[in-house]
């Protein structure tokens, strides 16, 4: 059964620091929904605020995992991911001084994924076999885009339902960022999950999203309903093609 995800007139920031003003969008089940915009304008706060690191000051947050509705404000991180909500944040944040292996099996701490823990160590092998090949080395010593599979593959070993991404084309090159997007499509597939993708570079997000967010300044300034919607958009056009 898929899952779904709804955000409702969300305020937050960090201490007397607003970022996020009335946001609301909602991810419907096996979408592939991507929340676009520059640097600095509420994408990562927004992901953090899902994920329970950041506590909003009003609003909800409403994920509905296999019929059965959560309210995720005021739940710890743990607790969240202990749902069925996995997150793959930026900067990769890995285990530097952990292999390649030890990394996954830390993704799969989750109790309901234990049990599958082969399985879904197999499939990501089997997605990624440059991390097959890198399984016994350590995190830290991996390219950018080595780090990025990992991360990944790390979130996926928890058995998700909801995959949250945040920025996954930051600090790649450009060969590189159109691959791991095109890996987030198989994975997405693959899993049957729904995914919420923060994301600055427009070109390579719509390339697999079902429609879209644009955010500016921590509002909601525009909801593209399909990907060709987003793509004719002049707010897009200013801020990402340069028209």
């Amino acid at each position: 059964m898929a899952s779904s995800l709804t955000i409702t007139n969300v305020d937050a920031g960090y201490g007397a620091v607003s970022v996020l003003h009335d946001v609301s969008l909602t991810v419907a089940p096996g979408e592939t929904v991507a929340l676009l915009g520059t640097n600095g304008n509420g994408k990562s706060t927004l992901m953090k605020s899902i994920m329970g690191m950041v506590r909003p000051s009003a609003g909800k947050i409403t994920a509905t995992i296999e019929g059965t509705s959560h309210e995720l404000i005021g739940r710890s991180t743990e607790e969240i991911v202990d749902l069925g909500i996995g997150f793959v944040p930026e900067g990769r944040r890995l285990f530097p001084k952990l292999t390649v292996t030890e990394n996954l099996l830390l993704g799969a701490f989750r109790p309901t994924a234990r049990s599958a823990i082969a399985r879904n160590m197999d499939f990501c092998f089997e997605t990624f076999p440059r991390l097959k090949e890198r399984a016994k080395q350590l995190a830290g010593s991996m390219s950018g885009g080595e780090q990025q599979m990992l991360a990944l593959a790390r979130a996926l070993m928890s058995a998700p339902r909801i995959l949250l991404i945040d920025e996954p084309s930051v600090g790649l090159a450009p060969l590189l960022v159109s691959r791991t997007i095109d890996k987030i499509k198989e994975l997405k597939e693959g899993f049957d999950l729904t995914v919420l993708m923060a994301e600055q570079n427009f070109t390579q997000a719509v390339r697999i999203a079902d429609r879209g967010y644009v955010i500016v300044h921590g509002r909601i300034a525009f909801t593209g309903g399909s990907a060709e919607e987003l793509n004719n958009n002049d707010l897009i056009r200013e801020f990402y093609l340069g028209a």
